[in-house]
């Protein structure tokens, strides 16, 4: 992409004025509907089984899920059970590296997101790349985009704002187009996108595995991040409608899920 060219998100297409710069979306056709009922089914099934058999065991369980989904995606080749085991390749050690300390970075998030985004970093691309480059963006240009991202991530809005779950989406969607480290963006950007939606009260013990979400649906995810990288609307719109579908097979994923089938 034509550094010239404007990012292929919000800062693309969003009407200026607007203290939410993501309240655009929900305009867009299917989009209100589609959050709405991923969130109604996400809180169904936090209340139904989360709220009386939830313990740092099953959220245990559900990051190291979305860890060996992230590796996956990431190129991985490694089990879910190696990795239980702690036998993952060296992609799915940097994704697990990223997990176990993830949810001690949501006040981090909610503050400060590129101190968030850069400790993610250094967490997965420790012993892959230069200690100098950990944590730091490419060049100037990453470093704006960024800064952008920092602003979507954080963007609080009132009545018709963007739903939590449609920031995490759009948050993932640039970090991944943007590319801003040297390495490992895809494992940056789903962590960062698990971790806006806990800060953000959706799952706060983040139960749901929205990384298994993408992975079941990789075919989709794959394509809807490349029409997002070429910067039309359209492919905005798509990959907008298909965070939904993406969350709510990431519920499905719930170690919850197995628990209420025993």
């Amino acid at each position: 992409m034509s550094s010239a060219a404007p990012p292929p998100g919000p800062s693309a297409s969003a009407p200026p004025g607007r203290p939410d710069p993501l309240a655009w979306l929900v305009a867009l056709e299917g989009v209100p509907s589609a959050y709405a009922a991923t969130r109604d089914g996400i809180d169904v099934m936090l209340r139904d089984r989360g709220l009386r058999r939830t313990s740092p065991e099953t959220t245990a369980e559900s990051l190291l899920r979305g860890a060996h989904a992230s590796a996956v995606l990431e190129g991985s080749s490694s089990t879910l059970a190696e990795v239980r085991e702690g036998a993952g390749d060296e992609v799915a050690r940097d994704a697990v590296r990223v997990s176990t300390e993830l949810l001690s970075l949501v006040p981090r998030v909610r503050q400060s997101p590129l101190q968030a985004f850069a400790r993610i970093h250094a967490l997965a691309a420790t012993g892959s790349v230069e200690p100098d480059r950990l944590g730091r963006p490419r060049d100037p240009e990453a470093a704006g985009r960024l800064r952008d991202i920092a602003t979507v991530a954080t963007s609080q809005g009132s009545e018709g704002a963007a739903p939590a779950l449609l920031v995490a989406a759009m948050v993932h969607a640039e970090l991944i187009s943007a590319a801003p480290f040297v390495s490992h963006n895809g494992i940056v950007a789903r962590a960062v996108e698990r971790l806006i939606i806990v800060a953000r009260g959706v799952d706060e013990k983040s139960l749901c595995v929205p990384e298994a979400g993408h992975l079941a649906l990789r075919p989709a995810y794959e394509s809807n991040l490349r029409g997002y990288a070429e910067g039309g609307a359209a492919g905005v719109h798509a990959w907008v409608l298909y965070g939904a579908e993406a969350f709510a097979a990431g519920a499905e994923a719930s170690p919850l899920r197995r628990a209420a089938a025993e």
